[in-house]
């Protein structure tokens, strides 16, 4: 990995929801959801939020939505529903939101994923994207790819301290030009 933590720099936590698209987990069995609930706890984040929707794309608009005008929502990391299945609708739900698609997520996902699971990752549609001031990162509903875009892509850049650059520092920027969120 190119970059570094900057010790000089404080630490700053990020408020992050948790959104799990299947049609069949409950939070009880929710491992892929859970997997991110620990790394976002062990990386000193917040969690504002977990819900888990049915592989709709009214449902999870509806969700981003209510997280998305939410002041105290500044990341939804989702799981599940990436996949190329006629019920997998997760990224076209996100895209519906975005003011700016973050492409390099997916494609850095699938890069780094490749190295593991080889030309399998041809499946993933990983997206990523700002809406309303929020980042929206889609994942797939797996714990281990879960786990590999926290430890691999978001851990590093949900941390304020990575240099050169990460999300946080630009997250008070994402809404110039535009009305702020509202309580």
């Amino acid at each position: 990995m190119s970059g570094r933590i900057d010790e000089t720099r404080p630490f700053i936590p990020v408020s992050i929801a948790v959104l799990t698209v299947s049609d069949t987990r409950t939070e009880a069995d929710d491992k892929s959801g859970q997997t991110l609930i620990d790394c976002i706890g062990g990386a000193g984040h917040r969690l504002a939020g977990r819900a888990i929707v049915r592989d709709d794309i009214g449902a999870i608009v509806a969700q981003l939505g209510t997280w998305i005008a939410d002041p105290g929502i500044d990341v939804v990391i989702a799981s599940g529903g990436t996949g190329v299945t006629g019920r997998d609708v997760t990224p076209e739900a996100f895209a519906s939101l975005y003011e700016k698609e973050i492409a390099g997520f997916g494609e850095l996902f699938r890069m780094l994923s490749y190295q593991k699971i080889g030309t399998s990752t041809i499946q993933s549609r990983v997206t990523a994207g700002v809406a309303g001031g929020t980042y929206l990162f889609a994942l797939p509903g797996s714990p281990g790819a879960c786990r590999d875009g926290w430890d691999d892509i978001l851990k590093w850049q949900l941390d304020y301290r990575f240099r050169p650059c990460n999300f946080v520092e630009i997250l008070p920027r994402l809404t110039e030009g535009k009305a702020p969120k509202r309580a």
